[in-house]
């Protein structure tokens, strides 16, 4: 392998582990950096063992399917389990609200509670009564959770396509 290959192995790599950490930190797009470490590997990859075949078009566009979908879900979902438990409209619009300001304003773990925050408040200017507002926080908060265990997953994959491909 030559000097640029295993440049760009290394960057690759280094992408795929980048998007493992985002999935915890809030403030990188996970996804999106897995993603960048799969197509440099596309581009100048040497392929399965570094003699087998090269990774296909096909896999790279599923991945970035999956890679959209996953990033939009992380906004979503904590938004739908809210709502699931029995959340009013604007605890879930809140917890959405919360998850974007908290990212922009106290990075990384605005994200974490801003979700709680806003879903609790969106349901105490909705009803302004704080029994229902707990458990909409709570479930706001699960699906924060698994929104990224979704993220984790999908660059463990991606990244395990990295270190397949790269050498």
């Amino acid at each position: 392998m030559n000097t640029l290959g295993i440049v760009i192995a290394v960057l690759a790599i280094f992408a795929g582990l980048l998007g493992i950490v985002g999935s915890f930190l809030p403030v990188l797009p996970g996804p999106p950096f897995s993603w960048i470490g799969m197509l440099l590997v596309f581009l100048w990859g040497k392929g399965a063992n570094g003699v087998g075949d090269r990774m296909s078009l096909t896999l790279l566009i599923v991945m970035l399917v999956v890679t959209i979908v996953v990033t939009a879900l992380d906004y979503i979902v904590p938004a739908m389990f809210a709502k699931k438990g029995g959340a009013s409209k604007a605890a879930s619009s809140g917890a959405l609200v919360g998850s974007i300001l908290g990212m922009l304003f106290f990075p990384p773990w605005g994200i974490i509670l801003g979700v709680g925050i806003g879903a609790f408040a969106g349901e105490i200017i909705a009803n302004g009564r704080s029994e229902k507002a707990i458990p909409a926080a709570w479930n706001a908060f699960l699906g924060f959770i698994l929104s990224t265990g979704l993220k984790l997953i999908a660059c463990v994959v991606m990244f395990t396509y990295i270190i397949i491909y790269a050498f």
